[in-house]
């Protein structure tokens, strides 16, 4: 536990400096993200809602700090290069096709602005009572407790798709995701991933955020 607070400490000072140069977005910035939105579309859809056959997860309405960070750990290489990271793979050159950190805050900005959309869980076999104990202990922290999200620990609200969030886990529990030296939050949500024995443990926490309203 004392090892667990010191690294969401750490990662709370690294993102308290990261919101100093924080701005809000103008109209142009929105009509550019709109724009530069269409190529996103294409997986994510016209409105961000997902479509599980691309394995690209519902993104309207999340946070334009977190889609900023992911969209730059993209581009850099910290996150999507692991050759086992099929989605990530496929992610990455979409990123990359933002030349300018403008390009990144104007499609941040655009995708926050979209009305948040709550999936319907398609996955079975989840127990959201036992995964309510676990979520309290493991996650509420950095996610906060209706999963709403909280910028100091860059943990974002979860209201995407079940399919995505235990694809997710299973990706940072395998190392796919979160074992860049760059990627310290990604490093941070590994550690707590690795607490969750099992397949059953993974649904059972997936199942019990379906149950919360992150709004």
């Amino acid at each position: 536990m004392a090892a667990r607070r010191k690294l969401v400490a750490r990662a709370a000072c690294i993102a308290a400096a990261c919101l100093l140069s924080g701005a809000p977005a103008t109209a142009e910035d929105l009509a550019r993200g709109e724009a530069l939105f269409d190529l996103c579309g294409q997986c994510h859809g016209a409105q961000g809602q997902g479509n599980e056959l691309f394995h690209a997860p519902a993104i309207a309405g999340l946070e334009t700090w977190y889609v900023q960070a992911q969209l730059g750990k993209f581009k850099s290489g910290a996150r999507g290069k692991h050759p086992g990271d099929t989605q990530g793979l496929r992610m990455r050159p979409m990123a990359r096709t933002l030349k300018t950190e403008e390009d990144i805050q104007a499609v941040a900005a655009y995708v926050g602005a979209l009305p948040a959309t709550d999936p319907s869980p398609v996955l079975t076999g989840g127990d959201a009572s036992r995964g309510g104990v676990v979520y309290k202990q493991v996650c509420t922290s950095c996610h906060g407790a209706n999963a709403e999200g909280n910028q100091q620990t860059q943990g974002p609200a979860l209201h995407s798709n079940d399919w995505y969030q235990l694809a997710q886990l299973h990706k940072f529990r395998s190392g796919m995701r979160g074992t860049d030296p760059k990627d310290i939050f990604g490093g941070m949500m590994r550690n707590f991933a690795m607490t969750l024995p099992d397949e059953q443990a993974m649904l059972d926490v997936v199942a019990y955020i379906a149950t919360l309203d992150p709004q």
